[in-house]
């Protein structure tokens, strides 16, 4: 295993991470409704700019999480619920676990398990 030490092995992560989740039961059709075949490139590489952001605090990340989470409960008539964060989590610290073992690893999997929290808390209070 390894460290975190650069913006590639950030995209390592969130590749293999959506890689999963994309073929996840749960998730899967959740994600894969939400985000076109044709624009998944787009989406990792934004996602890999959010993590860089919060993992080494470069401000390389432009989105609104929150808006499209919203609009994602809102497409999947505001079905989102509790198991669907936890197994986002799930995966988040298995692939996590199975790439990295270094403190910032750590840091990424409590910087994940405070942003479910709270998208769940706003999701459900949007609806």
């Amino acid at each position: 295993m390894q460290q975190i030490q650069d913006r590639n092995d950030v995209n390592k992560m969130v590749l293999t991470f959506y890689g999963e989740i994309r073929k996840d039961k749960v998730l899967g059709p959740i994600f894969n409704t939400a985000i076109a075949e044709e624009k998944w490139p787009e989406h990792l590489e934004k996602l890999t700019d959010f993590w860089y952001s919060n993992l080494f605090g470069a401000r390389t990340f432009k989105g609104n999480p929150v808006q499209a989470h919203v609009k994602t409960d809102n497409m999947m008539n505001n079905t989102m619920g509790p198991e669907h964060f936890e197994r986002w989590l799930a995966i988040w610290f298995s692939t996590i676990d199975t790439l990295f073992d270094c403190e910032l690893a750590e840091r990424a999997k409590q910087v994940a398990f405070n942003i479910a929290q709270r998208q769940l808390m706003i999701v459900q209070s949007a609806r």
